[in-house]
């Protein structure tokens, strides 16, 4: 039923800011078109440390990041002149392509009160045709995304299509990205239909064929196969795949199918060619040094970017 458990590796990007790492693994570098997912939080901090989680301006080339929040607010800005308040529920999707900067602010004290801070973000490898597309930018609201109940399970469809759901998020690949909340004794399996399918396990404990999985774990499921989840206990599920689209390198923040276009990527960014947020441009991240580790070798991006 399982082809591979991911376990998250812990990660910390500042005081109280706690980040599991799922995506890319050394034994999975991607998931369908899914290429990285972090989860972080719950987060709660001082209001003197609110500035300490927030993610400077940096560039991405090649991927779509898609940012979903269960708690909190995160405060969106990027160098198509866009600034968006991220809230739960809602389904941002930022196109890179050819080349964006953004960054991520956490700027009010109230949205991290007790712990309600808490967010995943995944980035989606873009087909190689569009891999230099235009760079863009959409939010979709909560109403926007359709939402199915049954027997103790609830479930939002983030993008894509799965089980007769589609909604208008764009997307470039064919894929499926879901929340899922079940309650205790639910049972639950994954859609039909696609290649390479998962669920990580974001709350709560599930048993597969008679073995428990928790938080933190990432089920990678054996194609042709359909498992069936039940809970023991209330839990939230991330369920995503998809199409594979076949190799891809990636260095900090950038994806792509060639080698040589990472390389452009880095150059662009140390020379200032990748314009930063107009509403956000007095800092941001520097290139990072290039320890003599090829783009295709496994990677270390910056958490939450």
């Amino acid at each position: 039923m399982l082809d591979l458990v991911i376990d998250a590796r812990p990660a910390s990007i500042g005081p109280g800011f706690d980040v599991r790492r799922i995506l890319p693994y050394r034994l999975r570098r991607m998931l369908g078109p899914f290429i990285f997912m972090d989860h972080a939080g719950p987060v709660a901090v001082a209001p003197a440390q609110l500035a300490s989680l927030d993610v400077l301006p940096h560039p991405h080339i090649g991927l779509s990041t898609v940012s979903y929040l269960f708690g909190g607010q995160v405060t969106h800005r990027d160098s198509l002149g866009v600034e968006q308040i991220i809230r739960p529920g809602e389904v941002n999707w930022m196109t890179a392509g050819s080349g964006i900067a953004h960054s991520e602010r956490f700027e009010d004290p109230a949205a991290l009160a007790g712990g309600a801070l808490e967010m995943v973000q995944t980035w989606v490898a873009l087909p190689e045709v569009d891999e230099e597309a235009a760079p863009a930018f959409a939010n979709y609201q909560p109403r926007e995304l359709p939402v199915f109940t049954d027997g103790g399970v609830w479930l939002r469809l983030i993008a894509g299509n799965a089980f007769g759901l589609r909604n208008d998020v764009k997307t470039h690949s064919p894929l499926f990205y879901l929340h899922v909340v079940l309650q205790a004794g639910a049972r639950f399996g994954p859609p039909r239909g696609y290649p390479e399918r998962g669920a990580y396990v974001a709350k709560g404990r599930v048993e597969v064929a008679g073995r428990a999985y928790v938080a933190g774990q990432l089920l990678v499921f054996t194609p042709g196969l359909d498992p069936v989840l039940v809970a023991l206990e209330p839990s939230t599920l991330m369920l995503l795949g998809g199409e594979p689209l076949g190799e891809r390198f990636i260095w900090w923040n950038f994806v792509s199918s060639r080698r040589e276009r990472i390389e452009q990527a880095k150059a662009d960014w140390a020379a200032g060619r990748i314009v930063l947020p107009p509403n956000d441009n007095a800092e941001f991240v520097p290139l990072p040094q290039d320890k003599s580790r090829p783009a295709g070798s496994s990677p270390s991006p910056q958490a939450l970017s």
